[in-house]
């Protein structure tokens, strides 16, 4: 039995989309649990859509998803080289062979003709097709345009008469009218290949045996394996993956600016909640489990879980698997991946740990610190209304002399850690003798200046220390002095 040879071959047109980041982990998934080799190849042929630095991207974030290439542009292999602008010179070679085949032919065609002939098309409310124009040169007039220096590209000869027919593993048995596909440019004048000739021939001479890519290629298909059966080799298997929407009408796309996994991290996603989401869309591992870790994904999937219904970018539920892997670290893995995003908010001062115990079990996104956390920073603007509280039984009036005694009690401890305050506050509850919530809602506003925090006035000035909590303390009972007066 031949060994399973996957590939991931995306364009360096800027950061990995999530869609692209999908069919690199499904194809990376299906040779590690056949014990096959995972192939990353960079298909660079659209010059003018390439981003400078594009390349470098891919290949960091294969390496921060652990989705590890056993071949490609910067580890090597037999199969090279792995960037398809460095394969010029063997896709001219077969694109002749095709010539000499009967599989193809040079077209001399203007941008101008091309262009006439589209307008036509679209004026008779039909597609354009190309018409075969130059497929009728005879010998010598190709040779007397080419020694005239006439520019011309490599186009497939497609039969127009019947159908060609192919099995998908996702969608089944395709069948396309030969009519309806396109005598596509094959080698353009440039001596670039466009897709249509590149990827069968890399896919043949590097030996892939399981085509894994979008469903957008389903229609397309039929062409490559015109190709496949003029060379006389053997087609691989095709695996279509559906579509990944960003609703029901829209699909996401880099190119309208949606999401990469780049900004997905920025955001404070974590890789691992990532990954496992995106295998998640259009794939089912069958049963109620929803979370995997990557070496647990190799032992669970299969072609058989993968659906042909577009799958959905349910950012909620993303955000809920993401909450599920921020819960689950052990604190010192936590505090690494919100380091900085602690730094990037002025957080960096503040107890590390303390901010770990009350932020790690109320956040979904690491981005979530900085605005849960702001009043650290940047006490928010007074507002006696907060300081109503129906169930403490609080009001503005009545928790001015709380705050004067609470102030007293803090002024006078030697310590301010969260033990030191729960002693010195419990016994203020004590000496008051009244609930505790008659005294931790007015000291979490005044302290804080906001009604919801994570976690309680006891954690909020152990984090701000004895002066800011005493000089924020300071400032709320004057100003609600001034207001109540």
């Amino acid at each position: 039995m031949k060994q399973v040879r996957t590939r991931f071959a995306p364009s360096p047109t800027g950061y990995l989309h999530i869609g692209g980041l999908r069919t690199a982990l499904y194809a990376w998934l299906f040779a590690r649990k056949n014990g096959g080799v995972f192939i990353l190849r960079i298909e660079d042929t659209d010059v003018e859509r390439e981003v400078p630095g594009a390349k470098e991207v891919i290949y960091d974030t294969l390496r921060k998803t652990g989705l590890y290439y056993d071949e490609g542009p910067d580890v090597g292999g037999d199969f090279g080289p792995y960037i398809q602008s460095e394969r010029k010179a063997i896709y001219k070679e077969y694109a002749e062979k095709l010539i000499e085949l009967g599989a193809a032919y040079r077209c001399f065609c203007t941008k101008e003709r091309l262009a006439e002939e589209r307008a036509k098309a679209e004026a008779a409310g039909r597609a354009f097709t190309y018409d075969k124009h130059c497929l009728a040169l005879s010998a010598q007039e190709i040779r007397r345009k080419i020694e005239a220096g006439e520019s011309f590209c490599i186009r497939q000869n497609i039969p127009r008469e019947g159908e060609t027919t192919y099995r998908d593993a996702v969608f089944g048995e395709i069948t396309v009218p030969n009519a309806d596909l396109d005598d596509n440019v094959l080698l353009k004048a440039d001596g670039m290949p466009t897709y249509n000739l590149a990827n069968v021939i890399d896919d043949h001479l590097m030996g892939i045996t399981h085509v894994i890519r979008g469903a957008e290629y389903l229609s397309s298909t039929p062409k490559y394996n015109h190709i496949y059966s003029a060379f006389g080799w053997e087609i691989p298997e095709y695996i279509h993956l559906p579509v990944v929407m960003k609703d029901r009408q829209r699909k996401l796309s880099k190119r309208y600016g949606d999401a990469s996994f780049e900004d997905f991290l920025d955001k404070g996603y974590l890789k691992e909640a990532l990954i496992n989401y995106i295998a998640l869309l259009g794939w089912s591992p069958g049963g109620e489990r929803e979370i995997f870790s990557l070496e647990e994904l190799v032992g669970a999937f299969s072609l058989e879980g993968l659906s042909r219904s577009p799958a959905i970018f349910d950012t909620d539920k993303l955000k809920w698997m993401n909450a599920q892997y921020i819960r689950a670290l052990p604190k010192r893995d936590f505090l690494e991946r919100a380091t900085p995003f602690l730094k990037k908010a002025g957080l960096d001062k503040f107890d590390a740990g303390l901010i770990a115990d009350i932020i790690q079990p109320r956040i979904e996104t690491l981005g979530e610190i900085a605005e849960k956390l702001k009043f650290l920073t940047e006490m928010p603007p007074f507002s006696r209304d907060m300081y109503y509280h129906k169930k403490s039984d609080a009001d503005p009036e009545n928790s001015v002399p709380v705050l004067i005694e609470a102030k007293s009690a803090l002024e006078s401890i030697s310590g301010f850690e969260p033990d030191d305050l729960r002693r010195a506050l419990s016994g203020l509850i004590e000496k008051l003798g009244c609930k505790p919530g008659r005294l931790y809602w007015p000291l979490r506003i005044a302290i804080s200046g906001t009604e919801v925090t994570p976690g309680g006035p006891v954690e909020i000035a152990a984090l701000l220390g004895k002066e800011e909590t005493l000089r924020r303390l300071s400032e709320s009972i004057l100003k609600l002095k001034g207001q109540n007066g």
